[in-house]
This record gives structure tokens, sequence and C-alpha cells, in this order.
């Protein structure tokens, strides 16, 4: 491996290219990309969020930048893998989603070796919702975690997380079994419960009253979920799906709220049946 900041050095004669880039900054590496790419190149995005300013998931986003110039051979990278544990050779297993089998198929064989298992699916929007919206949960999580809860709590969290990541999925033509799946359940589960989750260590802080700013300003590194947490709640509310954990986390960090209200707010919400 050899690390370079010369875009045209990077993407010269690639024939596969891992975009691992924060979702709010990959359109412009795109645009500073696009003279670099090949035509026949297969883009793959281990990219989790939706656009804040067009609510678009990472693909439509790619196809929006550079489907003018060639349609793109995307292929979604998501999964229960933290990068720290799968650089040591540790046992992971993840997901390469595309609406082409073929590509899909490409980037597993290209990526799969005795310590990295990769799965195929075709759910290219269960896996991408599901990787973007469990970084929400995950701040649900360490905010209770924060307030001193114990695993009740957090339980609960993931169940009825997953619950609501499905319905989002499925509203916008996901499946109920992809997000029973690596990309759905399984990264729920790590973000939600590991400790090298960045936004879970959020959420964490805030459930001890740190405000977000100062939390923000001290990380070395993105969490997704503050800026998603804006994007799910704005698509919830225009596809008139019910999210009352986004809700709530969108309280905690956009509305002044704090972790013991938000944990309020959701076990005060209207009893009904599973």
């Amino acid at each position: 491996i050899r690390p370079t900041s010369l875009l045209g050095d990077a993407l010269d004669g690639a024939e596969m290219v891992i975009l691992v880039v924060p979702s709010h900054g990959i359109r412009a590496v795109l645009r500073d990309m696009l003279p670099y790419i090949g035509s026949r190149a297969v883009l793959v995005g281990a990219v989790k969020g939706i656009e804040n300013e067009t609510l678009m998931r990472m693909s439509d986003v790619v196809r929006d930048e550079v489907g003018d110039r060639f349609e793109p051979r995307y292929v979604v990278l998501s999964g229960p893998s933290f990068a720290a544990e799968t650089a040591r050779g540790e046992p992971t297993a993840i997901v390469a989603a595309s609406g082409n089998a073929e590509w899909s198929r490409s980037v597993q064989k290209e990526l799969s070796s005795n310590t990295l298992r990769v799965y195929t699916n075709d759910d290219v929007v269960g896996v991408e919702l599901g990787g973007a919206v469990k970084n929400v949960m995950a701040i649900a999580t360490g905010g209770v975690t924060g307030l001193g809860f114990g695993h009740n709590s957090v339980a609960a969290i993931i169940t009825r997380g997953l619950a609501e990541m499905t319905r989002m999925a499925v509203r916008m033509g996901g499946r109920v079994e992809t997000l029973a799946g690596l990309a759905g359940l399984g990264d729920l589960v790590l973000t939600c419960t590991g400790s090298l989750s960045r936004n879970r260590g959020v959420g964490i802080e805030l459930g001890r009253g740190r405000p977000l700013d100062e939390i923000l300003t001290e990380m070395r590194e993105v969490a997704e979920g503050v800026k998603t947490t804006r994007s799910a709640y704005e698509l919830g509310r225009r596809l008139d799906v019910e999210l009352p954990i986004t809700e709530a986390v969108y309280a905690l960090l956009y509305e002044n709220g704090n972790a013991r209200a938000m944990a309020d707010r959701l076990m005060g919400r209207p009893l009904k049946r599973e």
C-alpha cells in the first residue's frame, strides 16, 4: 500500500475504486476524481450516510455526480466492521450490494480472504439505509449508557431501532430480510454496543451532560450519526414513516434536548401492540 494525496496517481489505471470518505464530502471528492476515473472502473462505496441537503442515499449521489460522464458501476460495501479490528486480521463478515450481480461478485472475489468474508446482495436500498440509520440508534444507546442505564435499555433501543430502520427501508423499496442481515441487524448491534463506535461515544458523552459542540470539537474522526440524524428525521417526515427513536435523537441533538428527556420521551409514548 502506497499512500498518496494525488488523485491522478491513485486512480491511474484503477479497475476498482473504494470510496471511504465522510458522506458530507463525497460530492466534492467525486468531482475532483472524475477526470481520472476510467469509464470501466467499478466504484465501491464504503460511505454510510444520507445527504443532508437532498436526502439522497450515497448511490444516488454518485449517480448524480458522475452519471453524465458514464453510468457508474457502483457497489455498496457495508456491514459490522470496525476498521481497526479488520486491519488486525480479525474475522469479519460484510455485504457487497449492487443492482448488477456481476459487479457485486467481482467485489466479493477481490476483497474476500481468510479473515474477510463478503456476501453479495442486490438490495442496495436496504443495505444503504441500514448502514446509515444504525448510527442514529448508536447515539441513542450511548445516551442511555451515559445516563447510567444498563443492558435492558440498550437491548430495547436496538430491537425497536431495527423495527424503525426496517419501516423506512421497506417504504423506500428495500427488503425486510436485508435489515435482518449483516448490513442491518449486524451493523446495528456492533455500533450500538462496541467500544470503538464513535456514534455510541458521542451519545455517552451527551448522556453525561456534555454539550454536542464540545464533544465534536475534541473528536479526531467523524461521527456520521450526527448529520444522518437530521437527514433521517427529515426523510421520515417526507415519507410519513414513524421513527420515534430518530425523532428523540433529533430533539437531543438539534432542539437543545438532553438524554434524560430523550429516554422519558420514548418511554412515555402511547402503549401499543408490538
